[in-house]
């Protein structure tokens, strides 16, 4: 298999497992086919999408619908993979996979700890390829995922999508979207550095609904940057 369809297969792979996002539906649909899919595009991708360098130059084991799947059931992937192949359901004791907490936020106003209680409180854990974390060089017990609410972030969060946040990555970054406690409620959006002041601002096109905040002093205290999603929009 040449580089240029060992990317479009790990494109279909991850749009499976992520979704497509909904700006870039055209050249997704261009890419997955026969549109041309050089370096410069490739390594655009792995980065505003996070990726990870080299993931689409990269073989990869084929996973993703499968752990959705009840234990020991099997199906036929023919639009993930070049051909179809059968693939099996994967377990909690999956080593390619790794369980982190998958939690609810409690935070108070200008404090800076937050609490945890479990996702429908039944101790609820999301999975996350092994081999993801290693090259990310994430630490699981710094890791939580909790369930998106709302549509501010649309069309890039939809209510009801999983994230997974590293609580020990704060460091601001214009254009890099955080879990924040905000005047004491936990709250998605995306940082952006303007006139010299850090602002809250969220996804959705409908400004004066969703307008900027303020990001400064213990109105707004960052939680943790979120690093990857886990969505049922295609």
């Amino acid at each position: 298999m040449d580089i240029i369809e060992t990317r479009r297969e790990n494109l279909r792979r991850w749009v499976a497992e992520h979704g497509t996002p909904a700006k870039e539906k055209s050249l997704f649909s261009q890419l997955k086919s026969n549109g041309s899919f050089g370096e410069k595009v490739a390594r655009r991708l792995e980065e505003q999408y996070r990726m990870g360098t080299g993931y689409l130059d990269t073989a990869h084991e084929a996973r993703g619908v499968a752990a959705q799947l009840p234990a020991n059931e099997t199906v036929h992937l023919p639009d993930l993979v070049s051909g179809s192949k059968r693939v099996h359901a994967s377990g909690p004791d999956d080593p390619t996979m790794t369980q982190i907490k998958k939690v609810r936020l409690k935070v108070q106003a200008g404090i800076t700890g937050f609490q945890v209680e479990p996702e429908h409180y039944d101790g609820e854990t999301q999975g996350v390829p092994t081999n993801w974390l290693q090259r990310e060089g994430l630490h699981k017990e710094s890791l939580l995922s909790i369930v998106v609410r709302g549509d501010s972030m649309e069309p890039g969060l939809h209510d009801g999508d999983t994230i997974v946040v590293n609580t020990a990555d704060k460091q601001l970054m214009s254009g890099a979207v955080y879990v924040v406690n905000y005047e004491g409620e936990a709250v998605v959006k995306r940082l952006l550095r303007d006139a010299g002041q850090w602002w809250l601002t969220s996804d959705n096109p409908d400004q004066k609904k969703y307008h900027r905040q303020l990001c400064k002093g213990a109105i707004c205290i960052i939680i943790g940057k979120v690093i990857r999603k886990e969505s049922t929009h295609i």
